[in-house]
């Protein structure tokens, strides 16, 4: 198996597991949050969409789907359109809020294949291709990849997570 089908793989659990999350939930599950202050599944699904968008479209040179495609205006959240919740306040998370189980989704699935878009047309070399010299040692796309892909299975497992306790505290 080729790194490329490595991460392609990688990337397609990451659908998976958003889909799952989503699977029988209603859209007032999906703001609601386990405890004051922590993360909601929306917050979470919303952050892994805008972190891989931004991330992957910043190193390949493309526009992000948050802004080429209207979802921002779509979501309508009261945050700039660049943010991607890095960083948020428990204040500013809570500002995520998402009417539709289908709207979530059809976000991340876009940015899904945008992605897988990239991937697939990636060569052995080009994963040595340094994307951001702002660190020491400067970031290579393998490395970028990874570490979004990373990042986005810890926090859809969260999802996964809250949407448990949510479940069992209705029971």
């Amino acid at each position: 198996m080729y790194a490329k089908e490595i991460l392609i793989e990688g990337y397609d659990r990451i659908r998976e597991e958003v889909h799952a999350v989503l699977a029988d939930l209603g859209p007032d599950d999906l703001d609601r949050s386990p405890a004051p202050g922590a993360n909601s599944i929306a917050w979470l699904l919303w952050h892994l969409s805008r972190v891989q968008d931004d991330h992957v479209a910043e190193a390949f040179g493309l526009d992000q789907v948050w802004l080429s495609l209207d979802w921002a205006e779509r979501f309508g959240l009261d945050l700039p359109h660049q943010d991607t919740g890095y960083g948020h306040s428990a204040e500013q998370a809570a500002r995520v809020r998402v009417p539709s189980t289908v709207l979530l989704a059809g976000y991340y699935d876009a940015v899904h294949d945008q992605t897988l878009g990239v991937l697939r047309s990636l060569a052995a070399k080009d994963l040595e291709r340094v994307v951001d010299e702002r660190w020491e040692p400067p970031v290579t796309l393998g490395v970028r990849l990874v570490s979004v892909l990373s990042d986005d299975l810890q926090h859809v497992g969260q999802a996964a997570y809250v949407k448990g306790l949510l479940q069992r505290a209705a029971a």
